[in-house]
C-alpha cells in the first residue's frame, strides 16, 4: 500500500524536526534528548513521535544520507590516478567530519536502526576498496585490515569528538598515518 502524502503543514513540521535533529545530532550527537529537538524545531514532542515513532527512527533519517556521502566518497576516491594519497585524503576528510559531525561517530558505533547499520556496511566495502588500491600502490601497509582500520577510525573519532582539544585531531591522524605507513626495508 503506497503511503499517504502528507498534508502541508505536517511536511512543513516533519522538515522542521528533521533539519532541527540534524543540527542536534551533529552538535551533541546520539544522545541528544528528543525533547530538546522539538523546542528546536517549534514544535510539541507528540508531532516529533507522529512523524518518528523512535529516537532510532530519527536518528536513522539523519544519519543515513551522511553516512552513505561518505561511502560515495571513499568509492570516488578509490578511483583516483594516486589511491595511496587518496586514502590518506579520505582520512583527513572524515576526521574533519568526525568535528562537525558529533552524531558520525555514533552511526560508526552501530547507534540507530538497520538502515543505519546497511550505511555503515556501505562505508566498510568502499573502504576497503580504496584500502586494497592504496597497498597495491605502496602507500599502506599490507597487513592492515579493513577491520582494523574501522577499529582505528572509531577511536580516532571518539578521540576527536571527546577532547576540547582542537589539535588533537591532527595530532592522532598523524599517528594514525605513521602507523599505516609500510615499514622499511
Amino acid at each position: 500500500m503506497a503511503e499517504r502524502a502528507l498534508r502541508a503543514d505536517a511536511r512543513r513540521n516533519r522538515e522542521r524536526v528533521l533539519a532541527a535533529a540534524r543540527r542536534a545530532f551533529a552538535e551533541q550527537g546520539y544522545a541528544v534528548p528528543l525533547d530538546e529537538i522539538a523546542v528546536a524545531a517549534g514544535v510539541g514532542p507528540g508531532t516529533v513521535y507522529r512523524h518518528f515513532p523512535t529516537k532510532e527512527a530519527l536518528f536513522e533519517a539523519v544519519s543515513v544520507a551522511n553516512v552513505e556521502e561518505l561511502a560515495a566518497d571513499a568509492r570516488a576516491r578509490a578511483e583516483a590516478a594516486d589511491p595511496a594519497r587518496a586514502f590518506t585524503e579520505f582520512l583527513d576528510a572524515l576526521a574533519e567530519q568526525a568535528l562537525a559531525k558529533r552524531d558520525l561517530p555514533d552511526a560508526f558505533g552501530g547507534a540507530g536502526a538497520d538502515a543505519v547499520a546497511g550505511a555503515v556496511a556501505e562505508v566498510h566495502e568502499a573502504l576497503g576498496v580504496l584500502l586494497a588500491k592504496a597497498q597495491e600502490a605502496g602507500g599502506v601497509r599490507r597487513d592492515v585490515s579493513v577491520k582494523d582500520l574501522i577499529a582505528l577510525l572509531k577511536g580516532l573519532l571518539h578521540a576527536v569528538r571527546t577532547d576540547p582539544d582542537p589539535d588533537v585531531r591532527h595530532r592522532l591522524l598523524a599517528v594514525v598515518r605513521d602507523g599505516l605507513r609500510p615499514k622499511e626495508g
